[in-house]
């Protein structure tokens, strides 16, 4: 079964189906030159919106020490949290989050839960025995706010939030006691914010969907000094339509974001000072041409990028070779055509 990133050689990639009243965890066992087994499903409890195409980066989230994966179920508004054991996944706890959650963030056992209806952001403890709600952690969002992810920074000092309705980076100081300090405001370089990581150094990646304007797609770095995020690279753009997630490779060099659209992974250089190039714009890529390609996570050792492929119901698979290349390895199917997010160890 699948198994955490503790484990030697091989990982696993999770997803969730995002049904309507019976939301289910999928654990893919990955063997050792990155192809995936069959999934095992597991109950997370709660209910997804049963809406394909979740709005969202981050609804599946494997916790930094690769010993939980942490589940948004939208439809119901909580949160699964699933143990990983040699033998598997194991369902430990389900949480109300106070909204309808989209996104999950972890470091160092601080969880924040990004909620939309009403638009808000709401902190926990993760412990081995339980998740607990920190108490005065939540803070609302401007109601026009449309919020796409929430994530901590490496260190865990500074959290991060793009809102898609404004055009802006918001971003938090985060307190020792978990809670949320003043918020402070980036004006996104181009419209609809998306997806977002974290590159070495201060860099910060974000992907902007441009309101799905074709051709128009790009991505922005940013350097972040403490909670405030200053611009380092402004749209560069890749001639794509709709991007709207991002990884980053291991090393730090290469950001990768999958194009929606038209199903590419486009592949950016990071510069030593955060500052972008368009190296390839479909460096890998799914169905050509055909829209669909979503929530990408790259596996623990950086050898292999996954991604869901929504509209073809399939999980895609690239190996990641020296310079950023990306040759595709296979694709898995069965999904449903609600799936959403992705992680992998």
């Amino acid at each position: 079964m699948a198994r955490g990133s503790g484990d030697r050689g091989t990982g696993a990639v999770y997803v969730q189906s995002n049904e309507r009243g019976n939301n289910k965890l999928l654990a893919f066992d990955r063997d050792d030159v990155g192809g995936l087994k069959s999934p095992v499903a597991m109950q997370t409890g709660g209910s997804g919106d049963g809406v394909a195409h979740l709005t969202s980066q981050g609804s599946v989230m494997l916790t930094g020490d690769g010993g939980s994966v942490l589940v948004a179920n939208a439809g119901s508004g909580d949160m699964s949290i699933f143990t990983l054991d040699t033998d598997g996944p194991h369902m430990m706890q389900t949480v109300p989050t106070g909204g309808a959650p989209k996104s999950v963030t972890e470091h160092d056992g601080l969880v924040y839960v990004l909620n939309t209806d009403p638009p808000s952001l709401t902190g926990f403890r993760l412990s081995d025995r339980a998740i607990e709600p920190i108490d005065d952690s939540t803070r609302m969002l401007a109601a026009d706010a449309d919020p796409a992810q929430v994530g901590l920074s490496p260190d865990g000092t500074s959290l991060v939030v793009t809102e898609r309705g404004s055009n802006d980076i918001a971003s938090y100081a985060v307190n020792a006691d978990g809670t949320l300090a003043e918020r402070h405001v980036q004006r996104s370089s181009g419209p609809t914010p998306y997806g977002f990581a974290f590159a070495r150094g201060e860099a910060l990646i974000v992907t902007e969907a441009f309101g799905a304007q074709k051709g128009k797609a790009a991505a922005s770095s940013y350097l972040m000094r403490d909670e405030n995020i200053e611009p380092a690279s402004r749209s560069v753009g890749n001639g794509r339509s709709e991007v709207c997630w991002a990884a980053v490779s291991n090393d730090g060099r290469y950001a990768f974001a999958t194009n929606f659209a038209d199903s590419a992974v486009s592949r950016y250089a990071i510069g030593a000072d955060g500052r972008l190039t368009l190296e390839d714009p479909a460096a890998g890529t799914a169905v050509d041409g055909q829209p669909g390609l979503r929530d990408e996570n790259l596996s623990d050792d950086g050898r292999f990028l996954y991604a869901i492929d929504a509209d073809t119901q399939r999980i895609f698979g690239w190996n990641v070779g020296s310079g950023g290349s990306l040759s595709p390895i296979g694709s898995w199917g069965g999904l449903p055509n609600t799936v959403a997010g992705l992680a992998a160890s």
